[in-house]
């Protein structure tokens, strides 16, 4: 094989790269949030809520966790914009990523408040605490610090997800890759590259997790122990 390698044929487009890796960025931090939030408040009514309001989530998390991200993508983009609401890629992006990404969280958060002993929660309302008093600090706090780690891993393939947008337009990295290899006609240096940036991210998120853990759970750093 003669195959000459053309890696700076790469290099007046990395200014597009920084871009699209940003955006990636960017989408992954509101889709976590958001999907958090959402992951959070089904846990809650899965573990606590009416019977009616435990169906309506169980059900949406056997649909969103028994169908293909790409085509939840698809439907939020044309769905929305055949109602006549109309978005634009980013932003339906990240509706997707987190309506994803919050089934998957609830159930990790809700393993982790089965993991809370009943007669711990019965301790807490023998102290006179508040069913919401109960459920921050005896709850929901430990199960979180439990399931920490795989929420940590959820995220970050979310993260490595949200390449998948780039079939609505979204301009995030794999877009840009895709716009550049038909520019440039070097795919595989392309992909190369951006293979390493996607590595690169993970690293970083799995960073930025990692610190967040020292400054949320505090206890764990007074024992020494880590997430």
């Amino acid at each position: 094989m003669n195959y000459q390698w053309g890696f700076l044929d790469l290099w007046p487009y990395w200014p597009e790269f920084l871009t699209g890796a940003w955006l990636t960025l960017k989408l992954t931090l509101v889709s976590t949030v958001a999907g958090f939030t959402l992951g959070m408040l089904c846990a809650v009514v899965r573990d606590s809520g009416p019977r009616l309001a435990q169906t309506v989530v169980s059900a949406y998390i056997e649909v969103i966790r028994n169908t293909p991200l790409l085509v939840q993508v698809f439907l939020v983009y044309f769905g929305l914009a055949s109602l006549g609401i109309l978005v634009d890629a980013n932003m339906a992006a990240v509706l997707a990523l987190a309506v994803n990404v919050g089934a998957y969280t609830c159930e990790i958060v809700r393993a982790g408040i089965e993991s809370v002993k009943r007669s711990q929660r019965e301790a807490g309302e023998c102290l006179g605490l508040s069913w919401l008093q109960v459920y921050r600090h005896i709850v929901i706090a430990p199960a979180v610090e439990r399931v920490y780690p795989a929420l940590t891993g959820q995220y970050v393939m979310l993260m490595l997800a949200s390449s998948i947008t780039s079939q609505i337009s979204a301009e995030e990295l794999t877009a840009v890759a895709n716009r550049v290899q038909s520019d440039t006609f070097r795919a595989f240096e392309t992909y190369i590259v951006v293979w390493l940036i996607y590595l690169l991210l993970s690293l970083v998120v799995r960073l930025c997790f990692w610190s967040l853990a020292q400054l949320v759970f505090t206890r764990r750093r007074k024992l020494g122990t880590s997430l």
